[in-house]
């Protein structure tokens, strides 16, 4: 594990770093320290003004200060004289409350404090379009069913097999791509890890996508549904606990003993059942941080797209293995989360997870009788299931109400986060459309 910045520079023939953060809309922020200037930056963190960013502050509030991990340290494949290190913010000598990997980190702490350890592995989706964002930059890619498409992955062989190359050289375990389910758009899958590095990995890959689509003269966006008619972006997320952190975990305290009925055959222990309990529970306040932006109600209550399936829920369901749900059980000990969408916060979305899963196990939740029908072709005669909220300010209003959850994830982040979504929401709003001209004009 690295501890000094300034070893690893000197040992890796790093010039610059950036100190990097992330705000409450998911926005990097970043300073490039020199090398010879990171001594000081470790110790004491680079100075921001908080205001700046989306965190809820105020021009008046004193500077920001961003204190590198160097356990996050990242030497940048693409440009190996720069190194990329996830940061904490401090004000004041206190971390920032609101800030959301130290959300996170306060929530592992408090898993960690009952012997429990999340690990999670993220499937972060994205489109290559191009360099303008306008279209999708393969002209070929047209199939009515382009989903694990040979052709046209190889077709855009030299960005994906660079970014997956760039993986393996970090030592992620990288183990396959694909061309998914809309034309365009890719996925790629590296191994799970403590809930932690899961985040710092997401984060660094969807900045390592975009600078490699960059490269390219392309454009890559996780933006939820950024065409019309397509599958959209999705960000499912494997989630199990486990009674150890990192490699020395040696239980999974989500895998059921064998011959203990239907959970057993889901393979999925009493703790797991409650954690899982309290994903159902809190899951329409969830959506607000799983699924943060106005967009992202144009992929979760999408209608049919044109490959036949939008791969996406819009009921809070779980079932087996079974892809229509909002949470499947595809083996032992393990569940897959299927709500996030591509504009979730790499560190929210483990927050979130963590925080109405210890809510869960705290009140032993029960995630209620589990359905294995098809959704999409029978969902709606699934008789009293809870829909997801149909819009943005559903799911603020969700979260709003949800006070245990918001208690778990933190009052300081709850209030800032509720604040700085519904100024979004107000401000979509307020925004003139031309669909309102096209059905209002004659009115």
């Amino acid at each position: 594990m690295t501890t000094d910045l300034s070893q690893f520079a000197a040992d890796n023939g790093v010039r610059y770093f950036m100190i990097s953060f992330t705000d409450l809309f998911g926005g990097q922020r970043a300073k490039l320290v020199p090398a010879a200037a990171i001594a000081d930056m470790q110790s004491e963190g680079a100075g921001f003004a908080g205001f700046a960013t989306y965190l809820d502050m105020s021009p008046a509030d004193p500077d920001m200060l961003a204190v590198p991990d160097p356990a996050s340290v990242i030497q940048l494949p693409w440009k190996p004289d720069v190194a990329w290190v996830a940061a904490n913010p401090v004000m004041d000598g206190a971390e920032v409350a609101q800030a959301p990997r130290n959300v996170l980190r306060r929530l592992i702490a408090e898993a960690g404090a009952q012997g429990l350890h999340v690990k999670t592995g993220v499937e972060a989706e994205f489109f290559l379009l191009t360099a303008d964002g306008d279209s999708i930059s393969d002209p070929a890619d047209t199939a009515a069913k382009p989903c694990y498409d040979q052709q046209a992955v190889m077709r855009r062989y030299d960005v994906i097999a660079e970014i997956c190359d760039h993986m393996l050289g970090l030592g992620w375990g990288p183990y396959q791509n694909d061309h998914e389910d809309a034309n365009g758009q890719f996925e790629m899958n590296w191994e799970f890890d403590d809930a932690l590095a899961t985040a710092d990995k997401h984060s660094f890959f969807k900045f390592m996508v975009k600078s490699v689509a960059e490269k390219h003269g392309l454009r890559a966006t996780f933006m939820p549904k950024p065409i019309p008619g397509l599958t959209g972006n999705g960000c499912h997320a494997h989630v199990s606990v486990w009674d150890a952190p990192g490699a020395a975990a040696a239980n999974n305290v989500f895998a059921a003993p064998a011959g203990t009925g239907d959970t057993a055959e889901l393979g999925l222990s009493d703790q797991g059942r409650a954690f899982l309990g309290g994903i159902m529970r809190h899951a329409r306040a969830m959506t607000a941080i799983t699924n943060p932006t106005v967009n992202s109600y144009k992929r979760i209550n999408a209608p049919r797209t044109a490959s036949g399936a939008t791969w996406a829920p819009n009921t809070v369901t779980w079932t087996g293995n079974n892809r229509t749900h909002m949470v499947r059980v595809p083996g032992p000990g393990r569940f897959e989360l299927r709500l996030a969408d591509g504009a979730a916060n790499p560190y929210l979305l483990q927050a979130a997870i963590i925080a109405a899963g210890l809510s869960g196990l705290a009140t032993d939740a029960d995630p209620g009788k589990r359905s294995d029908i098809d959704m999409y072709a029978d969902g709606h005669k699934l008789r009293g299931a809870v829909r997801l909220p149909l819009n943005l300010l559903d799911a603020l209003r969700a979260f709003a109400k949800d006070k245990p959850l918001q208690a778990m994830l933190g009052t300081e982040f709850s209030e800032a986060f509720l604040k700085l979504k519904q100024n979004e929401w107000l401000d979509y709003t307020a925004h003139f459309t031309r669909w309102e001209r096209d059905n209002a004009i004659d009115i």
